[in-house]
């Protein structure tokens, strides 16, 4: 069987031939889940992954991950990936940079292109990732946001500044609750939430701004932010792991600024730093993960 080239189905489309030794590593990462069809030379017809012997066995199980990791070969385990076509995301960027002059479209937009990165993001053991949430959400955000910049306009000084910090963060926290719960798989609700205090999401907001007086410091702060917001989701059998160290996250993030500001590269440099942060992302047993 080691020498066999494997194919395998993923949203109607055949993938492949592939290398068994890469087949293997699909698994590993999520992208080949168990209930895959799968085909091979000599094979009848195409098979679910899990039903082919020696693919989701323990005797499959992958060695460990660093930093005391280890993936399991169920299906249900491992990391994320996301993967999409370059053309299609320069696309997607030049309707939300439209939409952002005209302003009425953005809601709508933003839905869009959330429901659209969903579908090209890869969870090992759940099957076609999804986003349900609604443009009319994204209206009220905006709304609130409207209203309390008006609000702050007559207060003025550094009050108004402290309070447009604080509604600032209160925004983005309620929007990354919003849209952890509203993920799905196959068009069901995966019952994922948030939990993490707003006030403690205020207090790494705050020591991310202050870091960037170090010039270098917000790396290692944003890092275990993503690792508090990964510990707080709720909803989910297995930890969420943010196994990325400050210093990846540094010299990736400033590769995507350079990368960024000479325009053309943008597409290429986001795809590969959004399959990064995915790829750092991995599903455990809990208590499986030991930093360090």
């Amino acid at each position: 069987m080691s020498n066999r080239a494997w194919f395998y189905a993923d949203r109607g489309q055949q993938q492949g031939p592939f290398p068994e030794a890469q087949f293997r590593d699909f698994i590993v990462r999520g992208i080949v889940r168990a209930d895959t069809l799968v085909w091979t030379e000599g094979m009848a017809g195409w098979e679910r992954a899990g039903d082919i012997p020696g693919f989701f066995s323990p005797g499959a199980r992958p060695a460990s991950m660093p930093g005391g990791m280890q993936a399991t070969a169920s299906g249900a385990g491992g990391p994320l990936s996301i993967d999409f076509e370059i053309l299609e995301f320069a696309g997607r960027l030049l309707v939300f940079v439209l939409a952002s002059i005209v302003i009425v479209p953005v809601p709508w937009v933003v839905v869009s292109n959330l429901k659209w990165l969903a579908s090209r993001t890869r969870v090992p053991g759940r099957p076609e990732l999804g986003f349900t949430g609604e443009p009319m959400t994204v209206i009220w955000y905006y709304l609130g946001a409207v209203a309390a910049i008006i609000a702050l306009h007559f207060i003025g000084g550094r009050i108004a500044s402290l309070l447009s910090f604080l509604v600032e963060v209160g925004l983005g926290w309620a929007a990354l609750r919003w849209f952890i719960a509203n993920l799905s798989s196959r068009g069901e609700p995966l019952g994922l939430s948030f939990t993490g205090p707003y006030w403690t999401y205020l207090g790494w907001s705050f020591l991310g701004a202050l870091s960037t007086i170090t010039i270098v410091g917000w790396a290692w702060v944003y890092t275990a932010q993503t690792r508090w917001i990964c510990r707080n989701i709720e909803g989910t059998r297995r930890e969420i792991v943010f196994k990325a160290t400050g210093l990846e996250y540094l010299w990736r993030t400033l590769v995507t600024v350079v990368g960024c500001a000479f325009i053309i590269p943008i597409p290429w440099v986001i795809r590969w730093m959004l399959g990064w942060l995915a790829s750092q992302t991995v599903l455990v047993e809990r208590g499986a993960y030991a930093e360090g």
